[in-house]
């Protein structure tokens, strides 16, 4: 009867240290100054720096997809081609 309100317990703790994670890492970093935009710690440096691993990453997955349509298209020719050859013999 008690395991559930161990596991129970033991995931609030990882949801609310996750929580105080995500805060500590969003915090303000004092002694940042308001005229250093491109620093390596301030925040419109590291936006810029999402956009641009966004756009790579998107560039990636197109790829990616376009890759396997062609893998599926010619894996799927092969495919009707053995059941062709079978139906003839």
């Amino acid at each position: 009867m008690r395991g559930w309100r161990i596991k129970f317990v033991f995931l609030l703790v990882v949801y609310f240290a996750g929580f105080a994670t995500a805060v500590y890492c969003l915090a303000p970093v004092p002694g940042n100054r308001a005229g250093q935009f491109h620093d390596e710690k301030s925040f419109v440096y590291s936006a810029l720096k999402s956009d641009e691993f966004a756009r790579s990453f998107s560039t990636g997955m197109h790829k990616c997809i376009d890759f396997s349509k062609d893998a599926a298209s010619r894996a799927g020719e092969f495919i009707k081609q053995k059941l062709d050859e079978r139906q003839v013999q």
